[in-house]
């Protein structure tokens, strides 16, 4: 049987992995108490398995991850139909470290600072402000496309 449409221009996992690998931005989709969907904007960093978010842990994200920690997070690029592709990374995320992150030593955390540092900071160390707090979606599902593909098919 012939793969659907969409089967073909997903990303190859080595694409995927590129992909988030060098975007900065995604836009991450909670629920709210009273069921409301909210979604917002944040910096983030792939480590090859795992999306690593830093949050504000005075906002609304955080206190609905709080409560509810299933999350789809949306990495996205491109203007033109042609050129649109990204992904769809959806499951439960993960609170680890102290909260707020003021630097203590936490090694599970040495990779994700030192990825979000240099892509977001352009710095070796992440800096702290006591405002932050770490947050992990090692996805459940990804579903992704690169409507790049589309010219080939």
């Amino acid at each position: 049987m012939p793969q659907r449409r969409g089967r073909k221009i997903m990303m190859t996992p080595g694409e995927l992995d590129a992909f988030l690998t060098t975007q900065r931005t995604c836009r991450v989709a909670t629920v709210s108490a009273d069921g409301a969907p909210h979604v917002s904007t944040l910096w983030f960093a792939w480590d090859g398995s795992s999306v690593w978010l830093y949050s504000v842990v005075r906002s609304r994200r955080w206190t609905d991850l709080r409560r509810e920690p299933r999350v789809a997070i949306v990495v996205d690029t491109g203007e033109e139909y042609d050129e649109l592709r990204g992904a769809e990374l959806s499951g439960r995320v993960e609170f680890v470290g102290e909260a707020p992150r003021t630097g203590e030593l936490y090694a599970e955390l040495d990779l994700p600072e030192t990825l979000f540092a240099r892509k977001n900071f352009g710095l070796e160390e992440m800096p702290h402000d006591g405002r932050h707090a770490w947050l992990r979606l090692t996805p459940e599902k990804v579903v992704s496309w690169d409507f790049r593909k589309l010219a080939s098919l």
